[in-house]
């Protein structure tokens, strides 16, 4: 089984797309705003169709815990039926929670948020204290002035779990399937100007009327995480390309740091053609 990590702009969309058509299979997302319609513009959805991709509208929610589930079903089909999948993207836990089998925590009971923010907002530094006593670790990395993150804690630990669980890399060696793990490697400038003209395509393609459209309706907490979606709703367009543009390559240099600490990644030059990208993927695959 394949995987392609990427920074946002690296061409990842295009290289898992040639390398899933030489393997004869399919590419599923990884993505954690890829799954909802709406927002094809925004999202830099694919062109062609992607397994869990446009999934959920944009008035529904998407917890990592069922993108885990629907994710190893799809895996588990296309390996099952043709003996190999490419799985794509670049938003860190949801590249996990496809590849490895992710210890959830288990839902609070019903009511339990609202009960210990009743009791952190009566006293906050009895709560923090409570948390001190029955999750040790967890408070040890929360500050007590920081609400949703003890009422968080107190909340799992009443539940059986941990705001800070034993194991808490975001990425381990133990992957649910034997996978190359292709990380596309790009010199900063040259990512710096994908992201640029990329942003420029999208507002040519009428990316404002989309996001203007997708809050004039119902729309989920998580949605709205979208890069972009509320500069594009509350600037103008010429401040909304600026702002883009800072943040996304912002999110970028993020997603390249991280991506170098995943155990086992393979960096691939991709300042070239994505179907030389996938020639020199599989190349990897040949050599071993």
């Amino acid at each position: 089984m394949y995987a392609v990590l990427g920074p946002t702009a690296s061409g990842k969309t295009a290289v898992a797309e040639n390398l899933a058509r030489r393997l004869g299979t399919e590419v599923v997302s990884a993505d954690a705003l890829q799954v909802y319609r709406g927002l094809a513009l925004l999202t830099n959805q694919p062109s062609v169709p992607t397994r869990l991709v446009a999934i959920r509208s944009l008035a529904e929610t998407m917890s990592v815990g069922e993108y885990a589930a629907l994710a190893h079903a799809a895996i588990d089909e296309l390996v099952a039926a043709i003996g190999t999948a490419v799985v794509a993207g670049g938003t860190g836990l949801y590249l996990r929670a496809a590849l490895v089998d992710l210890a959830i925590p288990p839902a609070p009971a019903a009511g339990a948020r609202e009960r210990w923010e009743h009791v952190y907002d009566a006293d906050p530094d009895s709560a923090y204290r409570r948390l001190a006593e029955i999750d040790p670790r967890a408070a040890a990395v929360v500050h007590p002035n920081d609400r949703r993150r003890v009422v968080r804690g107190l909340e799992l630990a009443e539940a059986g779990a941990s705001l800070r669980p034993a194991s808490d890399r975001l990425w381990s060696d133990e992957l649910r399937r034997p996978t190359l793990i292709a990380g596309l490697d790009l010199p900063a400038h040259v990512l710096a100007e994908r992201i640029r003209r990329r942003t420029e395509a999208m507002f040519e393609a009428g990316v404002v009327e989309e996001a203007r459209a997708a809050v004039a309706e119902p729309i989920s907490r998580t949605a709205t995480k979208a890069l972009g979606l509320a500069a594009l709703t509350t600037l103008s367009p010429d401040d909304a390309r600026e702002e883009i543009v800072a943040r996304t390559r912002r999110y970028a240099a993020y997603q390249r740091k991280w991506m170098r600490r995943v155990p086992g990644v393979v960096m691939i030059d991709a300042d070239r053609p994505p179907e030389q990208v996938a020639d020199a993927i599989l190349d990897v695959v040949r050599g071993r």
